[in-house]
Formats: structure tokens, sequence, C-alpha cells
């Protein structure tokens, strides 16, 4: 394929905006990019595909979420609202995990999958707990990622909140999907071996999975996104939560630690120290009411602060937004956040995590070589677009409606706004049906600790 006529965003370092040019798509990977008057004479006889003159880009990359919540999209909590982050996941996930059965999560993968694909996300690093549908639930998010199209990397939250069959259950659900992969590599899916947070984790739990975890294996886990996690590592091991999981040898350069709100100085210290990743998730964490991590300390540290967006829409821009005005917002100072740091973490810092998991080809980049992974997004800009004022225009310009196509490893999932692999009627319209079964379910088991 032949993207002709395109304004290509390269996003490498430093960054270029590259005015009518074309991209050659060989298989799953870029070929070669240059004028487009050039590349339709070197390739006359590929396939054309006419970007006129949208801005083209890599596509997006989402370093933590949660497919399962799509059923929470307008589910009443019984009660009086929560009145804290512990009193949310009491009252609502972890009612609602327990709740999924394994057509839910084939189905709220699939509506979170078309999501991602509208919104122009490639690449998804997903976190998945379902307490009463656990064995191979990893095979059947798979199934959904394999049929969409896109890129995404799996997992299961091993916790002890359910007793210790579930946990060892959720242990040899992260060991077998790993096996799998393994055993028959895809290229487009990997995996990590999940964790819910220490503070549903015991000490023997944590080291029955650092066992288990076949070798070069990460791990995936919320850190410190309340208080509570770290009074709660306190009272077990009188130690903080950073420290904790270093101790039972978690942290690593092939680790993801969702959140770290709550952290303090000498626990950055150790997460740089390790080659620990960090995810921000600046839209949960206000709607969690929990607080804004400090990833500008973070990334002065030389920590690889990142950008998720804890299942909340695959609209990514919109993080960016988030991100930019929360830290203002919180200091009172807007000077802070600026749009190259919303930028490190959205674009360098995610493309960097990406190809921890698929390390075979750039992502994240338009260069030759890269995987084509990319978005075309219908931006008419009343000013000038350069590479210099780019994050500004993401932040104060782009909307999610703007992008028209997404094609991922060279195969288009999304055509002038028209998904390719996914029948988001018929899906949506399976998930209607399902998900008043899920909040039966989810009544139920809230009421067991209202």
């Amino acid at each position: 394929m032949l993207i002709t006529n395109a304004a290509i965003i390269t996003w490498e370092t430093p960054n270029r905006v590259l005015e009518n040019h074309a991209i050659y798509i060989a298989g799953d990977h870029i070929h070669e990019i240059g004028p487009t008057s050039k590349l339709e004479k070197l390739y006359p006889k590929v396939k054309k595909f006419d970007a006129h003159g949208q801005l083209v880009m890599p596509g997006g990359i989402c370093a933590h979420t949660h497919f399962y919540g799509a059923f929470a999209r307008g589910m009443a909590i019984p009660g009086a609202a929560p009145k804290d982050f512990p009193e949310i996941l009491e009252k609502l996930w972890w009612p609602l995990d327990k709740s999924l059965l394994d057509e839910d999560v084939r189905y709220s993968a699939l509506v979170c999958l078309i999501d991602a694909i509208k919104h122009g996300t490639t690449t998804l690093i997903d976190h998945h707990a379902s307490p009463n549908a656990i064995d191979g639930s990893l095979d059947i998010i798979a199934d959904a990622v394999d049929k969409s199209g896109l890129r995404a990397v799996l997992c299961y939250e091993v916790t002890d909140r359910d007793g210790p069959d579930k946990a060892d259950a959720g242990i040899k659900e992260n060991v077998r999907f790993l096996k799998r992969l393994a055993a028959n590599p895809h290229p487009r899916l990997a995996g990590t071996f999940g964790l819910h947070a220490s503070l549903t984790l015991s000490g023997a739990t944590l080291q029955a999975c650092r066992a288990a975890a076949p070798d070069e294996t990460g791990f995936h886990i919320h850190v410190a996104e309340h208080e509570a996690d770290e009074y709660d590592s306190l009272k077990k091991s009188n130690m903080r939560v950073i420290d904790r999981l270093q101790n039972h040898a978690i942290l690593g350069p092939k680790t993801i630690t969702a959140h770290c709100i709550h952290i303090d100085a000498r626990e950055i210290e150790i997460l740089k120290d390790t080659g620990t990743w960090v995810t921000h998730q600046p839209r949960s964490n206000m709607n969690n009411a929990v607080g804004a991590a400090p990833v500008e300390a973070m990334m002065r540290n030389g920590i690889k602060a990142c950008l998720g967006n804890d299942g909340f829409s695959n609209a990514m821009w919109d993080e960016w937004k988030a991100a930019y005005f929360l830290h203002k917002v919180t200091t009172r100072d807007p000077r802070r956040m600026g749009g190259y740091d919303v930028a490190q973490m959205a674009i360098q810092n995610n493309s960097a995590l990406a190809n921890v998991f698929f390390p075979a080809a750039p992502i994240g980049q338009i260069v030759p070589g890269a995987f084509a992974d990319l978005i075309f997004v219908d931006y008419q800009s009343p000013t000038p677009v350069n590479a210099d004022n780019l994050p500004w225009h993401i932040i104060f310009g782009f909307q999610s409606s703007m992008i028209t196509t997404t094609i991922v490893a060279g195969k288009v999932l999304m055509k002038d706004r028209q998904l390719t692999t996914l029948d988001e009627t018929e899906i949506a319209a399976r998930a209607r049906e399902l998900a008043p079964k899920v909040w039966k379910r989810y009544e139920k088991e809230v009421s067991k600790v209202s």
C-alpha cells in the first residue's frame, strides 16, 4: 500500500512534519517515506490510499487500561455515594468484576476495542479481572484483540481478596497465557504478569507470583493509588509499597506500576534505580479524587512515566488534555506540566514501553522499518502546525472525531470512519443484552458489602 498526499508527523526525536509526503507499506512495516511525487514513480503498480492532505501520524498508545470495566457505564451504585477510593473499590469495582462471565469478558473487550479503533489508539496494555471467570479469560480477550486487528498486552490481576484458590487460579492463568505466547508467538499480542495491588496481596502470594513468573517476565500492578495502599504495606511489612515490592523482586525494566500517586522521594529513587515503568491516568485520578501523581518529579529523576486511561474512553488526546490541566490546577502554577512533558509521556515514553513488549520494530514513529500503525487526522488548522507547536495543537485543537482512518500492522481497521474488522452495531446490541444481567449480578454482590 502506498499512502499518498499526507502531511506526515513522524514523532521522531526531533519530530518532523513532512508536507505532501507518501508512505510505502510492505507487509506490517513501513518500508519507505518520501515526497509523494517520488514514491509514486518508484511504486507505480502499488495500491494507492490518498490521504487528501490529512495529517498522518503514529497510532496512539495506552499504557494502562481495563477492558472489563466497559459495562460500568451508566450503572448505578446502590446507597450513598462512596466517600473515598477504598469504598469505590468495595462498592463498584470489586462487585462488578465478580459479576462477569465469559461472554461478558468477550463483549466488554470488544466494546473497548471498537472504541480504540475509532479513537486512533492502536496499542493497549490491559489489566484484567473476572474472579468468577478466570480460566481462559486471557484467551477470550486475545481472540477479541486478534479479530479487531489491534495490538495489545494482556495479563490477569492476581489478588487475595477472593481467597487462596482464586489467587492460585489467577497465577495459573497468567502463566498459562505467557507459555501459550512463548510457544506460539503472535505479532500483535504480548503478555505480562498481573497483580492487583500491594493492599490485596500477602507476602506469600507475592512470593508465589515471583516464583511462578517465567524468566524475563515483568509485572503489571497498581501502586499507591490511595494512601490506604501505603498504610496497608506499612502495617503488613513495616515498609512502604515500593520498598515492599522491591523486597519481593517485583520491580524491574519490564514491570509497570500504575498510578504511584502517594509515593515518596525514596520510592521514586527505587523506581529509577530498578528501571521500573510508571503510568499516569489523570482522568481516573480526578474521578476517584485520589490526587495527582508527581510525574514531573519522576521524569526529572529519569523515570519513564507513561500515559494510560485506567478504563476510561480510549480517546488518548483527552488524557493529554487532562494531564495538562490537572497539574496546573493542583499546583496553582500555570507553568507546570507543559505540552512537551505531556508529549514525552504519551509519545516517547509510551512508545518505548510498547517496544518492551513488541521489540521487533519501532512503534510510535513513522520511519522506515517501523510497524505500520498509523492514523489519519482531518485537522483543518487555522494556524501553522510544526514540530515545535504540535503538542499545543493536540491539547487545544485536536478532537477524536477528527480521526478518519486507523491502520495497524499495515491493515486498515477503519477507513473514512467506517470500521472494517468489527461490526459495531452487532457488538453494541449484544453488549446491551448482556449488561443488564451483569448489573443484576452486581446488585447481589454489592448487597453483601452494604
